[in-house]
């Protein structure tokens, strides 16, 4: 088995800003709390146990009571939410869409690495208590980005319309998707365990948020873990100060710009808006927008003087949604947290938030990246031997990784590096002799050198093209096992779904990742099934 590992960091798949930030360069330090080492979650605790309020603590707990009621809950998961009513329990969150079965690799990989690194937390502090929490994300209305999944190289779609938050999206019209899923399940016993969980989280339940809930507490709650809908009107009832702050003074807007200047060179994530705050109903999900002293909600007839909707936020402060940039505020606000686990876009959003944070006074979290890994067999892995394949290969993108491979498999150098060499020590003397005449003559040869180099570098391209040819069949194993790991030139996580490995391995595949995955390692964690 290839024994290099891959750090995120060199394994061409995140962004310079993500790298950076992992190196904890000197650039970007203003833009988040602590580094997310464990050392560093003392402090962490301090800082949040001043800001945050027992009263809040009572209504969470309450809260997710209500919201547990109607599922059956681990005794583990119910200790966790108890534990929640105790000043010295912190919660380590992440967050996901609502993605169809799960959706993608990584929504697992997200949870386990929440899971586990409390379990790490807990050594390390044992004074403490730490809940693994996921927070559903219930209030967004995108419902193209979550409606498929990909199983075996196909795709899975509902069709289905939806305008509001898509938690609370009708599961009805499931029932025909699931009947042309489980045709490609077959009937092993893993298959119908798949075929059962998809049943009871979808066919079982009325909308798309307790269908997620079930799928998600199936999968984890042996393990603790804790679910949240914030849709919640309780939980918002918390956050009227914030989102009434963001309807006068819309301090998100000022506050993110100033961050997102600071890092200008690098890709910006998220642009805010004057005001980020949507206006909610069951089928509505729209933007509120400040036009000339009225609060209007965008394509639809409804507008509010500011007294009118300061009104509104009192009674009905459901009907008020935080976009992407208050989202975390929100959660930030109504949970005892210290860290929030995500991908690398959603580290990157967080960065730009800090100073906002600042501004009204709520602690900002750890950032943590959550873990990646490449799940292999060992009919796979034997093939990297044979092929003379490292990891480093196999992550590299496919063109170079072929011509690397071609140059190793030909019987003599494709480089003509030494050729081109002599050539330029041949027009040095050329050169030489032209700065005795005039400008024209040396131009000339200056030409004359950049046409025979171009030469020998076309030349060198089809010797490269015609080496290729001849080892197509070892270059043709080397992409297909780098296609099997890679789908569509793609991290595996980002493309294939859970249930395609639970098929194979069953719960088995679950407890492999729970023992693997390592949350404050840096490097992808390539795990032989």
């Amino acid at each position: 088995m290839p024994t290099d590992s891959i750090s995120y960091q060199k394994s061409g798949y995140f962004s310079p800003l993500m790298n950076d930030y992992l190196d904890q360069k000197s650039n970007i330090k203003s833009l988040y709390n602590r580094f997310a080492s464990i050392e560093n979650f003392e402090a962490q605790v301090q800082e949040k146990k001043t800001s945050y309020t027992y009263e809040n603590r009572e209504i969470l707990v309450s809260v997710l009571k209500q919201q547990y009621s109607k599922i059956s809950i681990s005794t583990k998961t119910n200790q966790n939410i108890e534990l929640l009513l105790n000043s010295n329990t912190y919660t380590i969150t992440t967050g996901h869409q609502l993605n169809l079965f799960t959706g993608p690799l990584y929504f697992l990989y997200k949870i386990i690495s929440t899971i586990n690194l409390t379990k790490e937390l807990k050594e390390k502090y044992p004074n403490y208590n730490f809940v693994p929490l996921y927070w559903m994300a219930t209030e967004d209305h995108d419902f193209e980005e979550i409606n498929y999944f990909n199983f075996k190289g196909r795709k899975f779609h509902w069709n289905k319309e939806s305008s509001g938050p898509v938690g609370r999206l009708s599961t009805e019209g499931l029932k025909d998707f699931f009947e042309v899923y489980a045709c490609e399940l077959g009937s092993s016993i893993n298959a119908n365990a798949i075929k059962k969980m998809f049943q009871e989280a979808y066919l079982n339940h009325s909308n798309l948020a307790e269908a997620t809930r079930h799928l998600a507490n199936a999968l984890f709650g042996k393990y603790g873990l804790v679910i949240l809908d914030a849709d919640n009107t309780d939980l918002k009832r918390t956050f009227i100060p914030y989102i009434k702050d963001e309807l006068i003074h819309q301090t998100s807007h000022k506050h993110v710009i100033e961050t997102a200047e600071k890092l200008k060179n690098y890709t910006i994530q998220v642009n805010p808006r004057e005001i980020n705050l949507f206006y909610l109903e069951d089928n509505l999900r729209e933007r509120i927008i400040l036009e000339n002293g009225k609060y209007k909600v965008n394509n639809t007839q409804m507008e509010f003087s500011e007294s009118e909707i300061l009104s509104l936020l009192e009674k009905y402060p459901e009907k008020f949604s935080p976009n992407v940039i208050m989202r975390p505020l929100y959660q930030e606000v109504i949970l005892p947290n210290l860290c929030y686990i995500g991908g690398s876009g959603e580290i990157a959003y967080w960065l730009e938030l800090k100073s906002f944070f600042d501004a009204v006074k709520v602690t900002f979290p750890i950032l943590l990246l959550r873990n990646s890994a490449l799940l292999t067999t060992e009919k796979q892995v034997k093939k990297a031997d044979k092929l003379g394949l490292t990891w480093s290969d196999l992550f590299s993108k496919q063109k170079d990784l072929v011509n690397a491979k071609t140059r190793v498999l030909s019987e003599f150098p494709i480089d003509f590096s030494p050729q081109k060499e002599h050539l330029r020590k041949q027009f040095e003397a050329l050169l030489d002799l032209a700065k005795k005449t005039d400008d024209s003559f040396f131009g000339a040869i200056k030409a004359q050198e950049a046409k025979q180099i171009k030469g020998l570098e076309n030349l060198e391209k089809r010797l490269l093209k015609a080496q290729k040819r001849k080892h197509f069949e070892a270059l043709e194993r080397i992409t297909n096992l780098q296609n099997e790991l890679f789908p569509n030139q793609s991290l595996q996580e980002r493309q294939a779904n859970f249930s395609e490995f639970y098929l194979e391995y069953g719960d088995l595949f679950i407890q492999k990742l729970m023992v693997q995955l390592k949350p404050l390692d840096t490097s992808f964690e390539v795990i032989l099934l």
